[in-house]
Formats: C-alpha cells, sequence, structure tokens
C-alpha cells in the first residue's frame, strides 16, 4: 500500500493498547530467535561496554503508525535503562520523514534490540496502513473495513489491533467466538438450513450466527433460516446491491472477495454493513522505518 498522504500531530487514541501480558511473550520470542545461542556478537565485539547512544526512529514513508508497543518493549526486554519517548503513537498518521520516537541509552542494548523493534514497527505499520487505505477509499458509505483470521501464525492479536489502528474493525478473533458455516461445512452438513439449525441447537443466546452465500437464493434460504449475519462472497456490485435489498436490515450484511483500494468503494456504495479483506493483515506491505543514532 502506497502512501496515506496527510500527516498529523502525536496521536494516543485510548482503547488501542493491548496488555502487556499479550505483547511480552510475542516480543520476548522474538528477541530470543534473534539472539540465538551466544547474543548479539557482533554489538559485543564491536562496541565497548559502557558506551551510551542516542537517537531517532523515523518514517521512510508517510503512513499509519502501529506496533509502537511491541517496539518498546523489545528495548526493555534487552535492558530496562534504554529509555524510549513516543512522539507519535498507534493510530497517527504521519509523512515521510516524521519522528516517532527518540531512543536513548547503552549502545549495546539499543544496537541488539533495534532490528527487532524495526520488525514489529514496520509490519504492523504496514498493516494499520493498508487498512486506512481501504478506510479512506470507502469514506462516505456506511461500510465498516474488517479483517479476518489470514493472520501470521502468532502475531493475530498484534495484527487485528493494528487493523484498528487503520481505522478497521476486526471479524473473528478465532474459531471460539463466533458461527461462521462456510461452503465446506454447508456441503458437509447437507444444506444452509440444516447447518443453521445445528448451529443454533449447538451455541449460546450470545453467539452470532454468519453464513457464506455466493447465490441470491442461497441468501434467500439463510435469511428465512434466521441466521444473524450473511458473508456475500464475491459478488459484483449489481449483485450486491441487491442482496442488500433482500436482506432488508435483517441481517448484517458482509461483502468478501477480491476487496482492493481500487474495488472497495463501488463495493460499499452498494449499502453493505461490513467489507472483509484478508490481505490487509497477511499480504499488507511493511511500512520502512529506520533508527539512526549518533553515539555519546
Amino acid at each position: 500500500m502506497t502512501a496515506v498522504p496527510r500527516a498529523t500531530a502525536p496521536s494516543f487514541e485510548p482503547g488501542l493498547a493491548l496488555p502487556a501480558l499479550l505483547i511480552e511473550p510475542v516480543v520476548r520470542a522474538a528477541l530470543l530467535e534473534d539472539l540465538g545461542r551466544a547474543g548479539d556478537i557482533t554489538t559485543a565485539a564491536v562496541v565497548s561496554d559502557t558506551a551510551r547512544a542516542s537517537g531517532v526512529i523515523a518514517a521512510r514513508q508517510p503512513g499509519v503508525v502501529a506496533g509502537t508497543d511491541c517496539a518498546l518493549a523489545a528495548f526493555r526486554l534487552v535492558d530496562p535503562a534504554v529509555q524510549v519517548a513516543l512522539h507519535h503513537g498507534d493510530g497517527s498518521r504521519i509523512a515521510a520523514g516524521a519522528v516517532i520516537a527518540t531512543v536513548s541509552g547503552p549502545a549495546r542494548a539499543v544496537l541488539t534490540g533495534e532490528r527487532v523493534a524495526l520488525n514489529f514497527l514496520c509490519q504492523l505499520s504496514g498493516v494499520a496502513t493498508a487498512t486506512a487505505g481501504l478506510v479512506d477509499a470507502a469514506r462516505g458509505h456506511r461500510a465498516r473495513i474488517t479483517c479476518t483470521r489470514k493472520t501470521t501464525p502468532g502475531l493475530r492479536a498484534l495484527e487485528k489491533q493494528a487493523v484498528r489502528a487503520g481505522g478497521g474493525i476486526s471479524h473473528r478473533f478465532g474459531l471460539d467466538d463466533g458461527v461462521l458455516i462456510k461452503d465446506n461445512h454447508i456441503v458437509a452438513a447437507g444444506g444452509i438450513t440444516v447447518a443453521i439449525e445445528r448451529a443454533r441447537r449447538a451455541v449460546g443466546h450470545m453467539v452470532k450466527i454468519e453464513v457464506e452465500v455466493e447465490t441470491l437464493a442461497e441468501l434467500k434460504e439463510a435469511l428465512a433460516a434466521g441466521v444473524d449475519a450473511v458473508m456475500l462472497d464475491n459478488m459484483a456490485p449489481p449483485m450486491l446491491r441487491e442482496a442488500v435489498s433482500i436482506i432488508g436490515g435483517r441481517a448484517i450484511s458482509e461483502a468478501s472477495g477480491r476487496i482492493t483500494r481500487e474495488t472497495v468503494a463501488a463495493v460499499a456504495a452498494t449499502g453493505v454493513d461490513v467489507i472483509s479483506a484478508g490481505w490487509i493483515t497477511h499480504s499488507a506491505p511493511a511500512l520502512d522505518f529506520g533508527l539512526d543514532f549518533q553515539m555519546s
């Protein structure tokens, strides 16, 4: 995803932060992966253990920031003596060259934590920027942009939070928090109606049931069975518009399949409630950040 072409002042939106208990195990695992069996042998050999450094983390591209908590955790876990002053929090829209954080402390620790901190920042800001691109393109319509379960293994909570930073919402977090009856479930169960009836008997009253449909006939059958939401899969805008009319507010309408920044406005204009896109988590281009520092 290319630029989100406007910069703002620092934005620290309430509710975007994940608990440290969710972040630290993931960041710790990334550091252990990077440190290997002997630690940062390059830095240990080249940099004095008394040297101190300070520098800035700056954006090489415009976009939307996400992953700052992970970046801060990476430095803190390497050495609590590293100080990080955050200037742009998750959800901030920044221009190329924007300084999002200032880092200072023991030079060895800063160098050792640098790559892991930037990896999280680049990856998650890429997700946020891709999401913001769809949100911006669909602006003016009711549809909200949502991600899916197509996330990087082990990073789901972080990537879904990055989607929120970009202005999107989350679909199911996992298999246990909502029923989504897809085409293979329908085949295995013997039909849409029987699948919905079985699901309704099996789950509690707080659990919503969604069914994936590909035709208007399937949509009508799902609505007759009392489904809560319908995933309108790979439907062209004219069919989507007709589907929304048939639904008539009886269920949440979700458009899915081949959603891009070029097509999302036309999809949103059909009146659907939600537009889901898996690529904003599994294939979003990283947003480039760098750490530039001076010895002190």
